[in-house]
């Protein structure tokens, strides 16, 4: 007798086709730092997943392929099907917005989201028109405005700079020497803002 033709398809090959389909699926990871290393790790250990990272790093390169270039382009030449972006400069700069502009799969917020990372005087202004509570601040143009109103804070107090600024932004100053040292390397407009103490909790939450 011949054959069935095409072969009924059993669980086994039915499964096994799933697996085919999963195995193909492309993540690219938008950065070159720590926080990105750490996605790309944790992705790789998902069964049937491909990632890539733009630009990468070296220690990257040990569980993802790293592209260099653009990121959008990246996710075009490798059929990514998913993007998730780690550093808050390409946020801000709206990679995303360019991502969903063109249909791609993309985590990440918006540009006009991102303003609350990318801008420490919208963060406040926000928080402030929102009633949700924060330290109290006052929003200075230069370190001459910012010598001026000091003398409206006790010490210590925080000094921060408006901008992205690599996690080097912020300085608390114990007395007015350091105060004076923070504004010699702090630029353009600034933040100076009310100390606090007590624990720091951050929420992060995909929805």
């Amino acid at each position: 007798s011949q054959p069935a033709w095409p072969a009924p398809m059993t669980t086994t090959s039915y499964r096994s086709g799933i697996g085919t389909i999963v195995r193909v699926m492309k993540i690219l990871v938008i950065g070159s730092g720590g926080r990105e290393h750490a996605l790309c790790w944790k992705l790789a250990q998902s069964p049937g997943v491909e990632v890539f990272a733009c630009p990468g790093n070296p220690g990257m390169a040990r569980v993802a392929t790293c592209i260099p270039g653009d990121p959008l382009d990246a996710a075009q030449r490798v059929g990514a099907l998913l993007t998730v972006v780690g550093p808050e400069v390409p946020l801000v700069a709206g990679v995303v917005d360019a991502f969903r502009a063109r249909g791609m799969r993309i985590v990440g917020p918006t540009g006009d989201a991102a303003r609350l990372e990318g801008s420490k005087v919208f963060a406040k202004d926000f928080f402030v028109q929102r009633s949700i509570p924060t330290a109290a601040y006052v929003v200075v143009e230069d370190a001459f405005q910012a010598r001026v109103t000091l003398g409206r804070f006790g010490f210590p107090v925080v000094l921060k700079a408006d901008g992205l600024a690599a996690g080097k932004g912020v300085i608390v100053a114990h007395d007015a020497a350091e105060a004076e040292a923070a504004l010699g390397t702090l630029t353009g407009r600034l933040v100076i803002e009310e100390f606090l103490t007590g624990e720091e909790v951050s929420f992060i939450a995909l929805c």
